[in-house]
């Protein structure tokens, strides 16, 4: 592990079953960089976030920072300086942000003991103001200000996930893994988040990951790109480089010709379809004609018959009078 890498993944496999769905990837990481994961659906982009933050029994190693926790829980991982955010952010609805993140701090707060919170002692108050004070810090950091005093069940899906996102940086991660920040928040809500992303990295030193597949959003965020393909790394590098790469392009769009100018396609039909109206409209009119004969046929046996009961009915009645 080279001095300027905080993350390395050797070797990581997993499978479910008789399914490989990671596929010894092997990867590094710098210290205060930002890498993009993309891929197509199923290739293992949030396995290989599992796996690394120790959610799933994997095999190969996960070094952090110099310290191996291949072997760790994901508590253990988490006291690793490792944060990890999911793709639903599930959070308390009836606190407000500030009471959400300042309960996020109390993990940094010295234990005290009952009668000491009870007494409000002054070792007590004072703890409790610096976690105010590291609270309102990262509500600014994050832009959070205008929802600091709102309740979390009020806040929209893009104000909840910076929310979330706001917790984890309150355990001090040294690596943050990001599974999809974007999916489900608005447009203006993703272009913001860009931004945001690039601030925390700057001004807490933190090594992000992000799994995304809003392309233009892991372009302008991305220090280096890595690529997989059904659970393998495909390639790894500059941005411009991976996301021009023909594998990916063809990992994402497929192989086939067709498929990949669809559009093209579409016009050629469509200049096609004039040229068989007229077919069409002969067959129509030589299936109707028969209908309009078989119609007046059937009109014209009802009036025979009525002309002959009326003729026979006079002759029955006539004869036995007489």
């Amino acid at each position: 592990m080279t001095a300027d890498a905080i993350l390395e993944v050797q070797g990581l496999t997993v499978n479910f079953g008789g399914v490989v769905a990671v596929d010894d990837v092997n990867f590094t990481v710098k210290r205060g960089q930002i890498l993009g994961v993309v891929g197509p659906n199923g290739a293992g982009k949030t396995t290989v976030f599992d796996a690394i933050g120790g959610f799933v029994p994997a095999r190969g190693r996960v070094i952090i920072d110099g310290v191996d926790v291949s072997d760790r829980s994901p508590e253990g991982r988490a006291h690793a300086r490792l944060g990890r955010s999911f793709q639903d952010a599930r959070l308390f609805p009836s606190l407000t942000v500030f009471e959400t993140l300042a309960i996020a701090f109390e993990r940094h707060m010295r234990a005290s003991g009952i009668v000491s919170s009870a007494l409000g002692m002054p070792w007590v108050k004072r703890a409790e103001r610096e976690v105010a004070a590291k609270a309102d810090e990262l509500i600014e950091l994050t832009g959070l200000s205008a929802f600091r005093d709102k309740f979390v069940a009020e806040l929209s899906t893009g104000s909840r996930r910076i929310v979330d996102l706001a917790v984890i940086m309150a355990h001090d991660p040294a690596v943050l893994l990001l599974d999809e920040p974007s999916s489900g928040i608005a447009q203006r809500e993703t272009e913001a988040l860009a931004p945001l992303l690039t601030r925390m990295r700057d001004e807490s030193g933190v090594t992000i990951l992000v799994v995304e597949h809003d392309m233009p959003l892991v372009r302008s965020i991305s220090d280096e790109i890595l690529a997989l393909e059904t659970g393998r790394v495909l390639t790894q590098g500059a941005p411009d480089d991976v996301l021009n790469d023909p594998r990916l392009v063809a990992a994402y769009l497929g192989t086939d010709s067709a498929v990949i100018h669809r559009s093209g396609t579409h016009v050629e039909i469509g200049t096609a379809k004039p040229k068989r109206r007229p077919a069409a409209k002969k067959k129509a009119a030589a299936k109707k004609a028969p209908a309009k004969k078989k119609a007046v046929a059937v009109k014209k046996a009802p009036v025979k018959k009525k002309a002959a009961v009326k003729k026979k009915a006079p002759v029955k009645q006539a004869t036995p009078r007489k």
